[in-house]
């Protein structure tokens, strides 16, 4: 039975990030949910929501019990990217001092990228440039049918630097160039063609109703196994398939049947019962 969740998410709940751009809820289920919250000006990035995201992702990774992290936004909109008043600041900033703002955002990306738990972006509105990039960065995404997404960088004479890596990961190296390139807004349908996003939904209502189902669906999966198949698919993706993989996956297959997740997981099914981890 995993742990439930603990201090700093007291009660399900995380108090200390209850801040102006970034709420933070959890149940005992092990449900938690990161909402960007700055809906006037369309969720936006800026210094602060960065920093506070950041906080977020990495509070989550240190808290026991969470088997889902759903990434959405108030107010109808998922992001509209970078604030253009933050921009515009950073624009009379020296180089050094740019690179440091933005390795800001590529560890706040990062952070959530290597969450142990399932991450699912749910997706109303705009979702541009670094928007965009979080939901890339997500294992999964949902998106109701009036989504837009797109990597506008190119047209203010700039690039999406920070979440290429993802974005090239979820969709390919040729939709990214085109997409990249052209800075053409798209839509949920074509989203999911390329793979950015795994599912679309009718409205708000079908989105709630996925996120049910999928919340649902992780109750019966291990957490540990959950991050292990995680780090799994980043460790064998894109490596030749030699020996020496094939003799690390058996040993990773060896330590999970071993592992006590694994023993009661056999057990259970033998017996036609439930593991623990099924059980809150």
């Amino acid at each position: 039975m995993p742990n439930p969740i603990v201090d700093p998410l007291v009660d399900g709940h995380d108090e200390s990030l209850d801040t102006e751009y970034v709420l933070v809820d959890a149940t005992p289920e092990g449900v938690a949910t990161v909402i960007l919250n700055r809906p006037d000006k369309k969720n936006a990035f800026n210094f602060e929501m960065i920093e506070q995201l950041s906080e977020a992702f990495e509070t989550l990774h240190g808290a026991e019990g969470v088997r889902v992290v759903f990434v959405r936004a108030a107010g109808g909109a998922f992001s509209a990217g970078a604030d253009l008043e933050w921009m515009a600041e950073a624009a009379d900033l020296t180089e050094a001092d740019n690179r440091a703002d933005a390795l800001g955002l590529a560890v706040m990306i990062k952070r959530l990228w290597d969450l142990p738990a399932l991450t699912v972006a749910l997706v109303e509105g705009p979702a541009l440039g670094g928007g965009a990039g979080l939901v890339a960065a997500c294992d999964m995404a949902i998106a109701v049918e009036g989504a837009r997404f797109g990597f506008s960088e190119v047209k203010l004479g700039l690039l999406p630097a920070v979440i290429s890596p993802y974005v090239v990961n979820a969709i390919g190296p040729r939709a990214s160039r085109r997409l990249f390139a052209t800075g053409r807004a798209f839509d949920a349908a074509e989203a999911n063609r390329l793979g950015l996003v795994d599912e679309v939904v009718a409205d708000a209502a079908g989105l709630e109703a996925a996120a049910t189902r999928i919340a649902d669906e992780m109750r019966a999966c291990a957490p540990g196994a959950v991050a292990d198949c995680k780090a799994l698919v980043a460790d064998v993706f894109g490596r030749e398939i030699d020996h020496g993989l094939m003799d690390e996956t058996a040993r990773r297959i060896a330590r999970a049947r071993m592992s006590e997740e694994g023993r009661e997981g056999v057990r259970a099914f033998l017996a036609r019962t439930r593991p623990s981890w099924t059980e809150g």
